[in-house]
């Protein structure tokens, strides 16, 4: 199982080597294919005013060092072409923010690296719409064929993280899962899918609801989960009330894992 988990964002140096020592259980877990997850940037937050990160240079210094300390494969997020190529440096994944999903040029040079790509579906998009970003990903990696295998072979993978409807909430539609999986290995990332947007100058979120949607996702049988965390999510940063503890997140892995041996899933 495909597991992409840390921070929301680079907050200090000593905050993520804190957080990085506390997942070492699932680096270690042979179940598990371990990603340590943290970004240097959030170009997309509500409010000017948030909190953004260190930036691409300092960012990418501290996540090779958790590489350098830990052995941890890594993953982070990419918004601009320029930032892709050093990005893939360090990192195993890059990967493509919700938002960003359709721009060509962000994917192209995605394409271009070693890197997996993980990329996010739109909040705004339905699932079947997905075949084209990952296209663009395989066609630049020389290969025509859209299809599971093929993104497989090429570690393109698509993440699920909901949709938006109304004027307040990502609703999960779990049918989305099977439908992208036609396409790529498929990622649900139950803690983006938590969220509670528009709700002033900062995204709110229901973190209680997190491991239920994991065990969704579980149930209907994907490649991975993504899920953000942190050792007090009432401090972080960026994206707290759709956070796990720490605690919590190996509490729901372990319940993934019991629904997975229930319905013959292997590891």
């Amino acid at each position: 199982m495909i597991l992409l988990t840390g921070p929301c964002v680079i907050e200090s140096r000593d905050n993520v080597m804190r957080i990085a020592e506390e997942l070492k259980c699932f680096h270690e877990d042979y179940r598990i294919d371990f990603y340590f997850k943290a970004s240097f940037d959030k170009a997309n937050r509500t409010s000017l005013d948030s909190f953004r990160g260190p930036g691409l240079d300092e960012g990418l210094k501290i996540l090779q060092e958790v590489r350098d300390t830990f052995g941890y494969k890594l993953v982070t997020d990419v918004h601009e072409s320029y930032q892709v190529a050093p990005a893939a440096q360090v990192v195993d994944v890059v990967q493509i923010p919700a938002f960003l999903c359709r721009q060509t040029d962000l994917l192209v040079a995605a394409g271009k690296t070693n890197a997996a790509v993980n990329i996010k579906k739109g909040q705004f998009l339905a699932a079947n719409s997905m075949e084209h970003p990952v296209a663009k990903v395989l066609k630049t990696r020389g290969c025509d064929e859209v299809n599971y295998q093929s993104s497989k072979d090429n570690n393109v993978w698509l993440c699920e993280r909901g949709n938006v409807f109304g004027y307040g909430s990502l609703v999960v539609d779990m049918k989305n899962l099977i439908a992208m999986r036609e396409f790529a290995p498929v990622i649900f990332d139950a803690t983006h899918s938590a969220q509670v947007p528009s709700t002033g100058a900062t995204t709110g979120g229901n973190s209680s609801v997190v491991p239920s949607l994991a065990k969704a996702a579980a149930a209907v049988g994907v490649d991975g989960f993504f899920f953000e965390t942190h050792f007090d999510p009432s401090i972080a940063l960026s994206d707290g009330p759709n956070m796990l503890t720490i605690e919590d997140l190996k509490a729901t892995v372990e319940d993934i894992f019991k629904i997975q041996d229930v319905l013959g899933y292997n590891h």
